[in-house]
């Protein structure tokens, strides 16, 4: 407890310091009640796919993940699928070589498929799961290593792209390209009226006429 009393002390922040005098106790504490995805802000290079997962309301974030509260098994699909991984890479920052996980630049500008379709993925996200519990001696970071991860798993994910892929496009894509292109595409579309309106010129207030002496 003094080692984060002196810590909080020598914070710039005041509310940090100000916290100092309950140094046993969380400085902030923003529970989440439900289940909820943790997102790691940063992933190797190497993964194929960001090693999401389903935490419990007993659990808590740490500081270098994002969570998607009260998070379906729908949502779990999409994040985890080819099309959301091509906007990560397309979109995302990098610390090195690594990939930087962002709410503002990947997760909020992800053009999501129709709401109503996103049912059709549950058994997909189900199966992921199923095949990560056969493996319960296993990290997420060996699951997900390219080198080694397991064939169920992989071919969960597979299907699981494809599920996803034909709710953007029945006819699928060939290429992680295609995918980005088609994802563009339909951001130009959803921003469109956002930028109409900031394009619109302010009306200017007319000049009150000058009466005649």
């Amino acid at each position: 407890m003094n080692v984060v009393r002196k810590f909080r002390l020598a914070s710039s922040k005041k509310a940090t310091r100000e916290d100092a005098g309950r140094s046993w106790e969380f400085s902030e504490i923003r529970h989440i009640d439900g289940p909820f995805i943790a997102i790691p802000a940063h992933t190797s290079e190497r993964r194929d796919y960001v090693p999401f997962a389903f935490f419990s309301s007993n659990e808590i974030t740490h500081n270098s993940c994002f969570a998607v509260r009260n998070a379906a098994k729908s949502d779990f699909a999409i994040l985890t699928s080819a099309m959301h991984m091509a906007w990560l890479r397309t979109c995302g920052g990098r610390l090195e070589s690594r990939y930087r996980y962002s709410v503002g630049l990947v997760y909020n500008t992800f053009p999501m498929p129709p709401v109503d379709d996103l049912k059709k993925l549950k058994p997909y996200a189900q199966a992921i799961l199923d095949a990560r519990a056969k493996f319960p001696d296993a990290t997420l970071a060996e699951l997900y290593d390219p080198d080694i991860m397991p064939t169920e798993l992989r071919r969960a994910h597979l299907a699981n792209d494809k599920a996803v892929d034909k709710l953007y496009r029945k006819s699928g894509f060939a290429s992680e390209h295609e995918r980005v292109e088609h994802l563009f595409m339909l951001y130009e579309k959803m921003t469109a009226g956002m930028l109409a309106a900031e394009k619109k010129p302010k009306k200017r207030k007319a000049k009150p006429k000058l009466a005649k002496p």
